[in-house]
């Protein structure tokens, strides 16, 4: 791994991206402290966005890993009788004006 100053990534950044492209992880410091580390992304993070990215590493969303069957839309719907998601839908509504 390479470790660069702030100052001169700042002057030099075009370089050390193609290093990065390359596969190569980068270590940022400033006055001497490690303070972030550029990496080069996976392949298959390009396929989402950026914000759905975060949300996963921050443990609030899993991506899933494959394709809804097509067997799930033949399934029968579950029943609602009393419409408690329409009511709790409605009561949201009214609550977020």
């Amino acid at each position: 791994m390479k470790s660069i100053a702030v100052s001169k990534i700042k002057a030099s950044l075009s370089q050390y991206l193609k290093i990065i492209k390359a596969g190569e992880e980068v270590l940022i410091t400033d006055r001497g402290e490690p303070v972030a580390k550029m990496v080069p992304i996976e392949s298959g993070d390009l396929k989402l966005p950026p914000h759905l990215m975060e949300m996963e590493r921050n443990g609030l969303i899993r991506i899933g890993t494959g394709k809804i069957k097509k067997s799930f839309w033949t399934l029968p719907r579950p029943s609602d009788v009393k419409s408690s998601a329409r009511k709790a839908l409605l009561k949201e509504r009214e609550e977020s004006r």
